[in-house]
């Protein structure tokens, strides 16, 4: 899509948003776009949540049939079995996707395998309905800074529906109309980002043994051959101990499996990905599953005997 289409397509009038999924990801873009006047209604299964969601401006329920007004739903799933089970229903059957009337579009932003994107691009345009694919590299932080890269693929007409949302989420990518290649390019995004942080909690291992400041070697790498976000905030976070989870180690490791299913599809092997999902079991198995991925860098630590 051109600037010109962007600027068009944010002058169209607000769309109502439906909204699932907000954890730490989807809280902070669902208050954003309520920030930026779109009217959101969030659906919740906690009753904990609704003060939490209401406070920040949504129309928080527990009824997923109040979303059935909206022009667009807003999925941010944890995986493929939630998203499934939310739009088609068990079996098949009695899923959102069965009370959202035609037209709906369903912009779906959670990382989920290339499959599951299909098998729902499918069920929607039975049902005429839009699917649009649009997952999100970022953590919590990005996602509050409106700082989200978004790679969006989909109908035309849908994904010029959904632009408005996303310029206000963080920076859109479109790369064409199948919905799945945008969820390949999600994965093997975060297979790059799983080998970089191996690689930096090893390193840091390293330094550590050696009596070197690790922070230094950051500060100098990051200021010159690897000056990209992955290694300049994952490194620092790893320098520091920080394992607050943005994703947490078993969602991570989620995404390294759909990566690696993936690649045994298009025949590549990738040994360097089976590495770091061994290494996340690891840490799954030493009690870090409520860390976030950056633990790697704490096992690495860990094996080093520091």
């Amino acid at each position: 899509m051109s600037d010109n289409e962007s600027s068009s397509a944010d002058q169209l009038p607000l769309a109502k948003v439906g909204f699932l999924g907000l954890g730490l990801m989807g809280t902070a873009m669902a208050a954003n776009l309520v920030a930026s006047g779109f009217p959101v209604t969030a659906y919740v299964r906690r009753a904990e949540q609704m003060n939490e969601l209401q406070a920040l401006g949504m129309v928080p329920t527990m009824n997923m049939a109040d979303l059935s007004n909206c022009g667009v739903v807003v999925s941010m799933l944890p995986d493929d079995n939630a998203v499934r089970e939310v739009f088609l229903g068990r079996e098949g059957a009695g899923g959102l996707a069965n009370r959202l009337p035609p037209g709906t579009t369903h912009l779906s932003m959670s990382t989920i395998s290339t499959a599951a994107a299909a098998e729902l691009a499918r069920a929607h345009h039975d049902r005429g309905q839009g699917y649009v694919a649009a997952p999100v590299f970022g953590n919590p932080d990005a996602a509050r800074a409106r700082q989200l890269a978004i790679v969006v693929a989909g109908d035309e007409v849908h994904c010029a529906r959904c632009r408005p949302l996303l310029n206000r989420l963080g920076r859109p990518f479109m790369i064409g109309p199948v919905p799945q290649q945008a969820n390949l390019i999600k994965l093997l995004g975060n297979m790059m980002t799983a080998t970089s942080l191996e690689v930096l909690g090893e390193v840091t291992a390293v330094l550590r043994k050696s009596r070197q400041d690790p922070q230094q070697f950051v500060d100098i790498m990051t200021d010159s051959m690897f000056g990209s976000r992955v290694h300049k905030i994952y490194g620092n976070r790893i320098v520091a101990g920080d394992y607050v989870p943005g994703l947490s180690m078993p969602l991570a490791l989620k995404d390294v499996r759909l990566a690696l299913s993936e690649a045994e599809k298009a025949g590549v092997p990738m040994p360097s990905v089976g590495v770091v999902r061994d290494r996340m079991i690891t840490a799954i198995a030493r009690g870090h599953a409520e860390l976030d991925w950056t633990a790697l860098g704490l096992v690495a630590s860990e094996e080093a005997g520091l």
